[in-house]
């Protein structure tokens, strides 16, 4: 089973692009949901939000919905996280996995996360203060990309997130593996000359995939499918809606149809036809 969708969801800039003009903050979601089966929660990095706030969107998305959602920055970027930050994020997303819409968690490790073995230690005691929890690990180091890390995943349990990203050195190269039955896949842009020079932070993921670059991805992530239960791939190239443009075409792709026609998706710069 294949899930696709985009990395985040609620964007003033989608606005005339992929959302109505005056569609309401609140609107957005239950909007989203007629068109994608998936979407990744990004802002639970910065803050763990109450537990209702996950039961509203629990109330705003069909039972085949499903979600990704990131751990907080405290669980990942700091080496001496208090258990309490972890007790609140399970806390949280408490109404997700109660509705069987909670599809795993997604642990974004920084830069600065080397394969020692203090961190190989530090992945151990993840996974017990997170239990059983469907987890899957971002490593944004490229050290970690060798066959000790995936069999760690493996007995551990975690499923290792395959990025596209641009190529640029100690960045994460465009491996597809399988490490748990979650594949997870996400597409950052190849924006090369953004990535580390810019001024504000969407001109990172300013980038439009094209037909012969998302190609690349077919047979990978078929691979990934072909050994897991489940696959997440998410676009988080949201600067102006250009993730829900890759996000409808790489689901035709794949072959796979969308709940809802993705014709009312817009852009200048879009050519593939998104017509479901």
């Amino acid at each position: 089973m294949i899930y696709i969708g985009t990395s985040g969801f609620s964007y003033d800039d989608w606005k005339g692009r992929f959302y109505p003009e005056r569609i309401a903050k609140k609107d957005m979601l239950s909007y989203y949901a007629a068109t994608f089966k998936a979407v990744e929660i990004n802002s639970t990095y910065y803050a763990i939000p109450p537990i209702t706030t996950f039961a509203t969107m629990d109330a705003k998305t069909p039972d085949d919905f499903r979600f990704a959602v990131k751990a907080h920055k405290d669980m990942t970027h700091s080496s001496d996280a208090s258990g309490e930050s972890f007790l609140a994020f399970l806390r949280s997303i408490r109404p997700l996995r109660d509705s069987g819409k909670f599809g795993c968690m997604l642990a974004q490790f920084p830069w600065s996360f080397k394969p020692t073995p203090e961190n190989i230690d530090r992945l151990r005691e993840f996974r017990e203060r997170v239990g059983d929890l469907p987890t899957v690990i971002e490593f944004r180091n490229s050290a970690w990309v060798n066959e000790d890390t995936f069999a760690l995943l493996r007995d551990l349990d975690l499923g290792f997130c395959s990025v596209d990203e641009p190529r640029l050195k100690g960045l994460m190269p465009p491996i597809a593996a399988a490490t748990s039955a979650i594949g997870y896949v996400r597409f950052h842009g190849r924006n090369a000359a953004k990535w580390f020079k810019h001024d504000q932070a969407y001109e990172r993921y300013d980038y439009l995939y094209s037909e012969d670059e998302l190609n690349e991805w077919v047979p990978k992530v078929r691979d990934i499918e072909s050994k897991t239960a489940q696959t997440y791939v998410f676009f988080n190239n949201h600067y102006q809606g250009k993730s829900v443009h890759n996000a409808a075409m790489f689901a035709k792709m794949l072959g796979l149809s969308l709940p809802l026609d993705a014709s009312h998706i817009k852009s200048d710069q879009l050519t593939f036809d998104v017509d479901f």
